[in-house]
């Protein structure tokens, strides 16, 4: 390749690491910032349930792209595995998404997913899981699970090795000269400010988008909510189970299980959240696994440790992910007359590292395909490399809404057709 197109990633959680790989690979020359260490905030607190059981046409597609990197990357990418694991979809009675069950399945199977409806007999015959309350259920057997933080580990190293600049320990902000957006290391201790141009800079820093574009003049509705899950020691080596009723996932973990959700739907201060689990939560959690499991027993699971992280919602709930079109520069060269300067990539709704390898390749071809010019790069242009449905310019910035869990039966439904 020889390409000389100088990309800057702000970021080093899943999404921002792949990109800088993907786009190293493809012979730009990056360089990937983290004001701390690659995958310490959100990433490094995620689940790691992987699946592509989704109904809508653009959330199947990137799932599938995910799931078929995840896999590659367990036999290619050093220090990372991936180990397959049906997931199912459980519903109780009594509870209204039972009769969204059979339609979400068929949509799943229509883009060709393994996915099947199953009765709670079948289901108590094929899996260790109590079934007596439940009114139906879905099995996608196309899953499985990973460790979120040694993918991170394992995708920075092989960031250095395709020739990435891995700046750690370093804070960046955008800084903004007219319609020229720069990128400025924040001072050291002697207050002395460097200012970088790239040809791109692509921000993906999850609960800190909004404050990131505050600096430019820029709203972005991306607002950071709470988490949580924990570890248990009980050995489990069931499916992975998503009580939909309770709201509650588990998976196999090396420990023995690993469970969550606990989502608050209040906006969270990314600087100065409580990183702790909650005994709410635990006690919540630990009487579905009661309920749920039969390897979890009264008085409930043997505690590992409990934490909280970040996720971010958006009022749609889809994330924002090419351009910022406000913000597009004049540029010279191999970029064009005007191609736009800065993107994002944030609001993921809980998804954002299940759809790690697929949004950051997505992201390092529309940036080159924006610089390069011969591509609209509007979102909404028939010839634009970027999805539509992601245009962070379809929103004002100063939109109110609620937050809402995002492994919910209608989201895994997906948008109508």
């Amino acid at each position: 390749m020889t390409r000389s197109e100088s990309v800057a990633v702000v970021g080093g959680g899943a999404v921002g690491v792949t990109a800088a790989v993907d786009l190293a690979a493809r012979g730009a020359d990056v360089t990937l910032y983290d004001r701390g260490t690659l995958g310490a905030e959100s990433s490094g607190r995620a689940a790691g349930v992987l699946y592509d059981a989704y109904a809508e046409d653009v959330d199947a597609a990137l799932a599938a792209r995910a799931m078929e990197r995840f896999r590659a990357f367990d036999g290619s990418l050093p220090g990372f595995s991936f180990t397959a694991c049906p997931y199912v979809i459980a519903v109780r009675e009594g509870d209204a998404d039972a009769d969204a069950i059979p339609a979400m399945v068929d949509r799943m199977r229509a883009h060709g997913r393994s996915v099947s409806l199953v009765d709670p007999a079948t289901l108590g015959e094929r899996f260790p899981v109590a079934i007596d309350d439940l009114a139906v259920a879905a099995v996608a057997d196309g899953a499985g699970w990973c460790d979120p933080a040694s993918y991170v580990a394992a995708m920075g190293r092989r960031a250095r090795r395709e020739g990435v600049d891995v700046e750690t320990e370093t804070e960046v902000a955008l800084a903004r000269d007219g319609r020229e957006v720069r990128l400025a290391e924040c001072g050291d201790a002697t207050g002395e400010v460097t200012a970088r141009t790239f040809d791109a800079i692509i921000v993906a820093v999850g609960a800190h988008t909004a404050p990131f574009f505050d600096a430019v003049g820029v709203d972005l509705p991306v607002v950071p909510y709470r988490v949580q899950a924990l570890t248990a020691r009980n050995a489990y080596d069931g499916p992975m189970v998503y009580d939909a009723t309770a709201g509650v996932y588990v998976r196999p973990h090396p420990t023995g299980l690993l469970a969550g959700d606990g989502t608050e739907p209040v906006a969270a201060d990314p600087e100065a959240y409580d990183r702790a689990g909650d005994d709410w939560f635990v006690e919540s959690v630990s009487e579905t696994l009661r309920d749920r499991l039969d390897a979890v027993s009264a008085p409930g699971p043997d505690l590992d440790r409990a934490w909280a992280g970040l996720c971010t919602a958006t009022p749609d709930g889809d994330p924002l992910v090419g351009p910022v079109g406000d913000l597009a520069a004049e540029s010279s060269g191999s970029a064009g007359d005007s191609a736009p300067q800065l993107f994002v990539a944030a609001g993921w709704q809980g998804h954002g590292f299940m759809r790690a390898p697929a949004i950051g390749e997505h992201l390092a071809e529309g940036v080159l395909a924006s610089l390069d010019g011969s591509r609209a790069s509007s979102a909404s242009s028939a010839s634009s490399p970027w999805i539509d449905a992601f245009d962070p310019d379809r929103f004002d910035g100063d939109e109110e809404f609620e937050i809402v869990e995002g492994m919910t039966v209608e989201r895994r439904a997906g948008r109508d057709s």
